[in-house]
């Protein structure tokens, strides 16, 4: 069967090619009886408008660019974040009749190839997630004028819209709880320090610690569970008479978890234990996660709402997101 046509459409609707082109378009220069008859015959037809044809008059691809700065083997590992993240913001895209790019960048290479398919013209607007502190993608990005947000402050000095949470407030509840329950040595394990993210809770935890006169007692992993558990055994050596630990995620708390109970803290007796995140294996950790809870969900529908008003209202301010303390066994 032949593909049906605008010039089918128009005959059928009784009106001009260039008026049915106006009315699949979305411009709003038509009356609404005219706009009927035309969709009408769309209908009738079943004419599908031709997207390159279609990107041509509106200077529009309805194509977002979602790009994550990892590696395959991190985007799809046990971590839920980013599984979470790309589901979240695909559903508020599609609602918005827009089509997901999703470009992996964990590489010199990689970086290279998203940037030539931006500059190409071939997407509308860009979402950046999990940047890196030397990731040269958000400053390259906004040298082309394509508009860009990032998921998480960006860690470089350049002007770019974003929606986060308040990791420094939120670091800071989780060592206060750990305070208000009588704990004395409260150790943490950070996130990576060329991560906003990372650095934001290592500095809620400090300041919370340094406004009850107690020292910092900090190890580092890398958000990932076994980096948690690797980080919890060089603490334990560091200073056996800790008795609690803020851990940056709660994968690295999962992981922390194991390894006390290999070394027979109990928890929460001997050693209290608070993530955050609050992502749904915390509920069934033992004993279950105290945690902050972190509105991944929320912040990527807020981050394509961000982006979708760039196109119509130009530059915009920054969304902060609040945090909130679940308290469950573990603490």
């Amino acid at each position: 069967m032949k593909r049906p046509t605008l010039e089918a459409v128009a005959a059928r609707a009784g009106v001009s090619r260039a008026t049915v082109s106006r009315v699949v378009n979305g411009q709003m220069t038509v009356t609404p009886q005219i706009r009927d008859a035309v969709m009408r015959a769309v209908d009738e037809l079943g004419y599908v408008p031709n997207s390159a044809a279609r990107s041509l008059v509106t200077q529009r691809t309805d194509s977002i660019a979602l790009v994550v700065s990892e590696p395959p083997t991190r985007v799809f590992s046990e971590d839920p974040m980013f599984s979470t993240v790309i589901r979240s913001a695909s559903l508020e895209l599609e609602a918005a009749d827009k089509q997901v790019v999703l470009m992996l960048g964990g590489s010199a290479q990689s970086h290279a190839r998203i940037e030539r398919y931006i500059a190409s013209g071939h997407v509308d607007g860009v979402m950046l997630i999990s940047m890196h502190g030397a990731d040269p993608l958000p400053s390259a990005i906004a040298r082309m004028g394509v508009p860009v947000v990032s998921y998480g402050r960006p860690a470089v000095p350049v002007l770019l819209p974003y929606v986060d949470n308040d990791n420094v407030g939120g670091a800071k509840k989780a060592v206060r709880h750990l305070l208000d329950s009588g704990r004395r040595r409260i150790a943490t394990i950070a996130g990576p320090q060329d991560m906003i993210g990372g650095q934001d809770r290592l500095k809620g935890y400090r300041e919370a610690l340094s406004e009850s006169d107690r020292r910092s007692i900090v190890a580092v992993g890398d958000f990932t569970r076994e980096s948690g558990a690797v980080a919890m055994r060089h603490l334990l050596q560091d200073d056996p008479d800790l008795d609690a630990v803020f851990v940056a995620n709660d994968l690295m708390a999962i992981g922390a978890l194991q390894t006390l109970r290999q070394a027979g803290r109990r928890v929460p007796d001997d050693v209290a234990v608070v993530g955050f995140d609050d992502i749904e294996a915390a509920r069934y950790t033992e004993p279950p996660l105290t945690t902050i809870r972190h509105p991944i969900i929320e912040q990527a529908a807020a981050m394509v709402r961000l982006l979708l008003g760039l196109f119509k209202d130009g530059p915009a301010d920054p969304v902060i997101l609040p945090t909130e303390l679940v308290v469950r066994g573990s603490a």
